[in-house]
């Protein structure tokens, strides 16, 4: 299914490149693991083999499909009047499909609710994270530093 040097997007974590599969012993069971650097969090991730199926685990979105969510990015207006709790929750269910479009829903979404109101601490912490892992995609996708790639969410 994925081969070492797959760029990949983690759900919750990030972007990053598939620098092994190996074969560790765990508790006395071998078993083959998905390693992925994680370049946004300085970090290597481990994940089994037999996991990695139901993990949402994915190649990172194409070039055309990413300008295209940009376009929305930057174009559509958010429109959520739930109270916090539900909105919360919905924005937390947005991240963990780990699709690159629900998550550009959730940074725009958030930004927008930022301008009017202050954001609660959950919601602030929600924003930075989700916003971290849009990061990550995106400098993957394009080839270009984080920085860069944070300049191309401004709204």
């Amino acid at each position: 299914m994925f081969q070492v040097g797959d760029k990949v997007f983690y759900p919750m974590h990030g972007a990053g490149v598939i620098k092994a599969i190996e074969e560790r012993k765990v508790q006395g069971k071998s078993l083959e693991y998905c390693v992925i650097t994680i370049p946004i969090n300085n970090m290597d991730i481990m994940i089994p083999m037999q996991t990695v199926a139901n993990s949402r685990m994915r190649l990172v979105e194409d070039r055309d499909t990413t300008k295209n969510i940009l376009f929305d990015y930057h174009n559509e207006e958010s429109n959520c009047t739930l109270p916090w709790k539900e909105r919360y929750k919905q924005n937390m269910e947005k991240l963990k499909t780990g699709e690159m479009l629900d998550c550009t829903e959730v940074v725009r979404d958030l930004l927008s609710r930022q301008k009017e109101k202050a954001l609660n601490s959950s919601e602030k912490q929600m924003l930075n994270e989700a916003h971290k892992i849009l990061v990550s995609e995106l400098s993957i996708i394009k080839g270009i530093s984080e920085n860069q790639a944070a300049e191309l969410l401004i709204i």
